[in-house]
């Protein structure tokens, strides 16, 4: 029984032996697997690899740019301003601008900094932060404008002023210019010849070459980028660049893409696809074919290649046609915050002032003047705010006030690219205080000097809420303390009628005029009164 026992273990360890070794031989064929794909090159399906197609490409492109494009002010510079310092500066202002901003929002800001403020990058750099700030309040993603102004320093500093000559300066000497803006500012104010790939340009050139993987992903970044390279027109860099960023902005759009007026229609295989997918629907449904055809859209010009990390991971979409291309992954949800904020004022003669603190010179909405707030715990219940307003103007004024003194006066939703903000609104009137000393700045500014401050828009839709409010609640306030102004009113209304019924009545609604009776008219004072 003992060698039995023995002969059994020594069999069992021995298929544990072999299980281990098929294991592991699977893992390596996996992780070999896994780094094949992500080495391999894509399809050339996904390229330019033709001249003559190139050349057509830019061809066609430009045609239509020439015809079609819009008159813009730093397009305008870019063609016409001779000096080459002042031709970069002002480019590389439109195009820190035109980051995550509509173009119709830019042009009144850039006119304004370039035409009234700062044309030179030498009056740029001799601003404040503070000025500049407030000049960009409203555009947004304020980290831009307070970057814009080190790059001009830096420049005058480190420069002797003279903005760099190439890309690849661009890129490394000024900061907040990354790849894109690097392209975009060689290409259109130096002449370089390069691509440049923005979400627009992304949206056309995963549509040309059906690109349908994760559009923000390093394969696909360096294919889009090594495709614009390839054909960018060698020389008309700076044009071929803005014609690809307009058409992705008004023919190639995200939603509804206007595929019938697009030049480069012929070159497009996102427009081939869905050409072949409605021919074949059209023969099935005519019965013709039908064991022929099968319901893939695969054909003989599709990518052929085995596992591409360009193509498509999902299944073809009928309904989006085009549309398949770019696949973005999901957004992440943005952050949930509630933000609670008091508006301060105190009187001065006729004015009416109200209380700001300055934001860090670091992080969102750095240097930016706002009311003074505070992030409540996701968890705080409602009936502790109060107190914590009390807590918060003790930081700021050497006054005791009390939570009846604060007056609830609604809440302000406003979404930042990442944060889902609501500002939960009190105000409080304050009369005699001192200013303490510490760390935050501070500043009492007028309703008129506030609007034109370094504020956000956040900071715009509460002063909106609170005048709004203050409206309503005067017009309260009177009907409560004056009840005697509407009886009074009421009472002269009353008096008039009668003294308009002793007359006889207003003449234009009496009829007795337009008919004749046998017997002579009577007073009826019953029917006047």
């Amino acid at each position: 029984m003992s060698r039995l026992r023995s002969a059994m273990q020594r069999g069992k360890s021995v298929v544990l032996e072999k299980t281990e070794v098929m294991k592991s031989s699977n893992k390596k064929k996996t992780k070999a697997a896994i780094k094949e794909e992500e080495t391999s090159e894509p399809s050339s399906y996904h390229f330019f690899n033709d001249l003559p197609e190139i050349s057509a490409y830019r061809s066609h492109l430009l045609q239509w740019y020439d015809q079609n494009k819009r008159e813009l002010p730093w397009r305008t510079v870019a063609m016409t301003e001779p000096d080459v310092n002042i031709r970069t500066y002002a480019v590389w202002v439109s195009e820190i601008m035109l980051q995550q901003t509509q173009v119709a929002t830019v042009i009144d800001y850039y006119n304004k900094w370039m035409q009234e403020r700062w044309p030179t990058v030498e009056q740029l750099a001799a601003a404040t932060l503070e000025e500049v700030n407030q000049m960009w309040a409203g555009l947004g993603y304020y980290s831009r404008g307070r970057r814009l102004h080190e790059g001009a320093k830096k420049v005058v500093s480190d420069l002797n002023g003279q903005m760099p000559r190439c890309t690849e300066g661009l890129l490394k000497l000024l900061p907040g210019v990354g790849r894109y803006t690097a392209g975009a500012i060689g290409s259109i104010a130096l002449g370089q010849v390069t691509g440049a790939v923005d979400g627009n340009v992304i949206r056309v050139l995963c549509r040309v070459r059906a690109i349908g993987a994760d559009s923000t992903g390093p394969a696909v970044t360096e294919a889009l980028w090594k495709i614009a390279n390839t054909i960018v027109d060698t020389e008309r860099p700076g044009d071929f660049n803005q014609a690809m960023m307009e058409l992705g902005a008004r023919v190639c759009t995200p939603k509804s893409p206007l595929c019938s007026q697009c030049p480069i229609q012929t070159h497009c295989h996102a427009f081939r696809k869905v050409s072949i997918k409605q021919e074949q629907d059209s023969k099935r449904l005519q019965s013709k074919l039908a064991s022929k055809l099968n319901t893939s859209v695969l054909d003989i010009e599709d990518c052929s290649a085995g596992s591409c990390n360009l193509c498509l991971s999902e299944d073809w979409d009928s309904q989006q046609g085009v549309q398949n291309y770019p696949r973005k992954p999901l957004k992440k949800a943005p952050r949930v915050e509630k933000t609670l904020t008091c508006i301060v004022q105190r009187q001065r003669g006729l004015e009416t002032e109200y209380l700001l603190t300055q934001r860090p010179s670091k992080g969102l909405l750095a240097g930016m003047w706002e009311l003074p707030s505070m992030v409540l715990e996701s968890d705080l219940s409602e009936n502790k705010h109060g107190d914590l307003l009390c807590t918060m103007m003790q930081r700021f004024l050497e006054t005791s006030l009390g939570t009846d003194s604060f007056q609830f006066v609604g809440e302000v939703v406003h979404i930042f690219s990442h944060i889902h903000q609501t500002y939960i609104v009190f105000s409080v009137c304050v009369s005699d205080c001192s200013e303490k000393e510490q760390e935050q700045k501070t500043c009492w500014l007028t309703k008129c000097a506030l609007q034109g401050a370094a504020v956000s828009t956040g900071l715009k839709k509460i002063m909106k809420l609170y005048d709004s409010s203050s409206t309503v609640n005067s017009v309260d306030i009177k009907r409560k303390l004056s009840p005697g102004v509407g009886t009074e009113k009421q009472s002269n209304k009353k008096r008039k009628l009668k003294i308009v019924a002793a007359n006889g009545g207003p003449k234009q609604l009496s009829l007795s005029k337009f008919f004749s009776t046998s017997k002579p008219a009577t007073k009826t004072k019953s029917k006047n009164t």
